[in-house]
């Protein structure tokens, strides 16, 4: 028998759809903060398995490609998948993976088994942050921007512990103790459990409704839709390749470059990706307030002159010019993302995992064609290429402005 709710009963229901629940968006934030942290050892025990293991700058490549590819290629299927069928106890089982992931990592001394750790941890994130950023969308209470980038922005925190996390406990301990990281993936399994207690009984927020579809959804073409969307892919394109350049071999470029050591490398590294973690904030509220597309703009296209200078400062100059790169670049994800999915409504799960899957694709795909030119040419080298990768910002100037759409419906 179906049950029928009264206008009072309905107008409660619609009421608290509509409120902001913090504390889930927080609980999500803390687990990406440790997700990510764990994800961000990746790169920054870098400099130590390729010594150990006697690596080329190709085959550390080929490690964030395994770890970039594993996760991009499930994230749209995950996502897919749960905008049909909802799994609210999906998060705990994703971090299982990389819990597996990280106690193979802390074990490995042959290539093959780093490629198959670092893959565990990417199937962990593949199911990770599409589920999450539905969830960051649910708790919303309408205001997706500000939802998503205090989503990211425990996410971005997270990377840029890991570096100091690394150069802490691993670089002079050893890989081994990698493990000790497993603890991290057991408190995120704990959290991540409560959250779904949550999710079970929250599942209806997710269902467009008749009255917000008829206000709020852009009419636009599916060809304008495509074409749209096809912007933003190339935008993300550029904003990751470029990152990777940093996330990947900025260890290596300080080193070779101002012959400083493995931790002060390191450090310098946190540095930049504390950076990306305080910017990531501005993005989503900005975005929602003045309209998204003028965030993507001045955060892609923005980098422009400081990427163009970076190559030729000295290291004071070098990790200021760092620091306005990851301010400035790091607004940009929020704002996409936000952005496709309004043009895309009623497929959050998909468009997140679309979007969070390229841009782990797109920066698994630069880091190993980055570090085969590096192998071939220099390190150096490669950031003068990379820093005119920001202009391809200007074709921000093709999206359509939906936000004006909006107000004419």
């Amino acid at each position: 028998m179906e049950t029928v709710l009264t206008g009072e009963e309905t107008a409660k229901a619609q009421n608290l759809a509509e409120k902001t629940i913090f504390s889930v968006l927080l609980a999500l934030s803390f687990t990406h903060m440790l997700n990510d942290t764990i994800q961000s050892l990746i790169p920054a025990i870098y400099p130590l398995v390729k010594d150990s293991l006697h690596l080329s700058f190709s085959q550390v490549g080929l490690i964030t490609l395994t770890f970039q590819l594993s996760a991009s290629i499930l994230q749209p299927l995950v996502g897919l998948y749960t905008d049909k069928r909802p799994q609210p106890y999906s998060l705990a089982i994703g971090m299982g993976f990389t819990l597996a992931g990280l106690i193979c990592l802390s074990l490995a001394h042959h290539f093959a088994i780093v490629l198959l750790s670092v893959a565990l941890v990417g199937v962990g994130s593949a199911v990770f942050h599409p589920e999450a950023s539905r969830l960051a969308y649910m708790a919303s209470g309408g205001r997706h921007g500000m939802a998503q980038s205090l989503f990211q922005v425990g996410g971005n925190t997270g990377s840029s512990l890991g570096p100091l996390l690394a150069a802490a406990v691993i670089v002079p301990f050893g890989q081994l103790h990698v493990a000790w990281f497993s603890l991290i993936a057991l408190l995120a399994i704990f959290v991540m459990l409560r959250i779904s207690k949550w999710y079970l009984q929250n599942t209806d927020r997710i269902k467009p409704k008749k009255k917000a579809l008829q206000t709020e959804v852009v009419r636009l073409s599916k060809g304008k839709v495509a074409f749209a969307l096809s912007i933003l892919i190339v935008l993300i394109f550029s904003k990751y390749f470029y990152m990777a350049s940093l996330t990947s071999y900025y260890t290596f470029y300080l080193i070779d470059k101002f012959h400083i050591s493995v931790q002060s490398a390191q450090v310098y590294l946190f540095i930049f990706l504390f950076a990306i973690a305080a910017g990531t904030f501005i993005g989503g509220p900005v975005g929602d307030r003045i309209g998204r597309k003028y965030v993507i703009w001045i955060s892609i296209l923005g980098v422009a002159p400081f990427a163009l200078l970076m190559p030729h400062a000295n290291l004071f100059w070098t990790a200021i010019l760092s620091v306005f790169i990851g301010v400035i670049l790091s607004s940009a994800f929020s704002a996409i993302l936000v952005y496709a999915q309004e043009l895309v409504p009623g497929k959050v799960g998909m468009i997140a995992g679309l979007f969070f899957g390229f841009a782990f694709g797109m920066a698994g795909v630069g880091s190993a064609l980055l570090g085969r030119l590096a192998d071939s040419t220099s390190i150096s080298y490669v950031y003068q290429v990379c820093a005119y990768l920001p202009l391809i910002g200007l074709l921000t100037g093709l999206l359509p402005d939906i936000e004006k759409k909006k107000r004419k419906v």
